[in-house]
């Protein structure tokens, strides 16, 4: 138990290490548990996907209201996909912010067997091999899934199918982690990195969040992390809108939002 989590970590401080102090970062604690109801016949420890939204909710919230404008999530697990997506969006539409989320194996090409990213097969044993080595034991080869699981290998390109059962019957296991080694997970996870880091970088630039464009430059950096955040965090009452604009701003609004529309 803890793999994902550890991944995450992982690929997050090694992407930090790369980029280094331009731009300056906070990296939060990862959050050790997720959504994962699929696992549960295995002894996993799982949260329902609307109490993962309502914790990701609140702790979004809390850097609003710290003065955090820009964030990116960066998640270790399948189960948590859509939901860290999700999370980053409703934060959009309730405040003045720009954030981000990635899967940390979206990133960057699967560089390997079709087995990527997988679960609890070659992908992962040869990430942690190179993360975690003391962590892992000899894996005993075993046969592929017959039939393959649909959650791993879908019957169409885009198509997303669950099937009742699958996960315990091909043992939460999508491939054979026999052939995984630790040259390889250290590929894997310097690709990873590194693009996490270029979407770090590309993330630096200055795009201005609404109020920022009514009110001047942006004050937020972008950061990251298994959580991340900026350490100079603006003060949060220079970066809110007023809830009550004057009279003569509030004749300008439709032709500020047409200017708006422009700019984008």
């Amino acid at each position: 138990m803890g793999t994902d989590t550890l991944l995450a970590e992982a690929v997050v401080d090694a992407a930090v290490e790369r980029i280094g102090d331009d731009p300056e970062l906070v990296r939060l604690p990862a959050l050790p548990y997720g959504h994962s109801p699929h696992h549960l016949f295995a002894a996993a420890v799982s949260l329902s996907a609307t109490t993962l939204l309502a914790v990701l909710d609140d702790a979004l919230e809390s850097l609003v209201r710290s003065g955090f404008r820009r964030a990116l999530l960066v998640n270790g697990h399948g189960g948590n996909d859509e939901v860290v997506k999700l999370a980053v969006k409703r934060c959009a539409l309730r405040s003045d912010v720009a954030f981000g989320a990635c899967s940390y194996w979206s990133l960057a090409g699967p560089q390997g067997p079709s087995q990527s990213p997988g679960h609890a097969g070659w992908f992962e044993t040869s990430l942690l091999l190179a993360a975690h080595p003391d962590l892992v034991r000899p894996a005993a080869r075993r046969p592929e899934p017959d039939p393959p699981p649909l959650f791993h290998r879908s019957p169409a390109p885009g198509l997303v199918v669950a099937r009742y059962g699958e996960w315990e019957r091909v043992g939460g296991a999508t491939d054979d982690a026999a052939d995984a080694n630790a040259e390889e997970g250290r590929g894997l996870l310097a690709a990873r990195a590194e693009a996490l880091a270029e979407a770090i970088r590309a993330s630096t630039e200055r795009r201005p969040t609404a109020t920022a464009r009514r009110r001047g430059p942006d004050l937020a950096g972008w950061n990251v992390g298994a959580w991340c955040v900026p350490r100079n965090a603006p003060d949060p009452g220079s970066c809110r809108p007023s809830a009550s604009p004057p009279r003569e701003v509030r004749r300008s609004i439709g032709t500020h939002r047409a200017d708006l529309a422009h700019q984008r």
